[in-house]
């Protein structure tokens, strides 16, 4: 399956200011890439990239006064096939926990697992071990939440979600990922690009989306708290603790986002044809 994404971005800055974005898929589909224009910018400006802690791809640039628009476009080739279901994936015993997996059992600026820590062994404390106590977890939080747009707040918790049963894609993702650290699993807090591939539309205006991923048997595996169910076509861009870790933009000075789109959507080999001949 090939699947065509990308973005458009416009930000407005008051004076010159230096600006890090997480905007390009991670680098661990770049063998997967077919095709992908470098990031324009209007204005045109240098930008580098460098890697952060949890191994993202982080663009750097200083923005000039006024509005700066930054897009790109891509091809990648997807297998087509759903998130797993693995449902004998067991969980590790804590004190037998990788070393790098440890971090994400702590609690972090939206995921306060001292507040949440006997609400989540009351809710979830019988319930079978591994895969099926996370799916358990994101049975809970997919009923308890209510998701819309205009329920965003970009300083809500997961406790704060969990109290006003509100929120958005990010709100979902920290309530899950926060009852996952309480019960002694690591998980971590992912966003990108998720297009409706396989899936009736959705008449939402389409957004950068977020979900978790969770260490169970020595790997991470996929969930989803909002949709909670298999997904076809995940583009990862970021990986980190919570939303705290992997923002869309931070900016060292005042900043408005005046514009995002974003676009993912299957395409077939004509497309990519086309494409390349375009830019040859």
């Amino acid at each position: 399956m090939l699947i065509r994404y990308g973005y458009e971005i416009t930000f407005s800055c008051a004076q010159p200011t230096l600006m890090v974005c997480l905007l390009d898929a991670h680098r661990e589909r770049s063998q997967e890439l077919r095709f992908e224009t470098p990031p324009l910018t209007i204005p045109s400006i240098p930008t580098t990239t460098y890697l952060d802690l949890y191994g993202n791809t982080v663009r750097r640039f200083i923005a000039p006064a006024g509005d700066l628009t930054i897009t790109s476009d891509a091809i990648i080739e997807d297998s087509g096939l759903p998130d797993p279901i693995e449902l004998d994936a067991n969980e590790a015993p804590v004190e037998l926990l990788p070393n790098e997996t440890l971090i994400f059992l702590l609690g972090s600026r939206y995921c306060e697992t001292d507040k949440l820590a006997d609400i989540a062994w009351g809710l979830f404390g019988s319930t079978p071990r591994g895969w099926r106590r996370v799916q358990a977890i994101c049975d809970f939080v997919c009923d308890h939440l209510t998701f819309g747009y205009e329920h965003a707040r970009a300083s809500r918790t997961a406790f704060e979600a969990y109290q006003e049963r509100v929120g958005v894609c990010r709100d979902f993702a920290h309530l899950a990922v926060t009852f996952c650290r309480c019960m002694n699993i690591p998980a971590r807090y992912a966003n990108g690009f998720l297009g409706d591939i396989g899936v009736p539309p959705d008449p939402a205006p389409m957004d950068y989306n977020a979900w978790f991923e969770v260490f169970l048997d020595g790997r991470w595996i996929t969930f989803d708290a909002r949709h909670n169910t298999p997904r076809i076509g995940r583009i990862t861009v970021a990986r980190g603790r919570d939303a705290m870790d992997i923002p869309l933009a931070t900016s060292f000075g005042p900043h408005v986002l005046k514009t995002f789109r974003v676009w993912t959507e299957e395409v077939d080999a004509g497309v990519l044809r086309d494409l390349e001949r375009r830019t040859a």
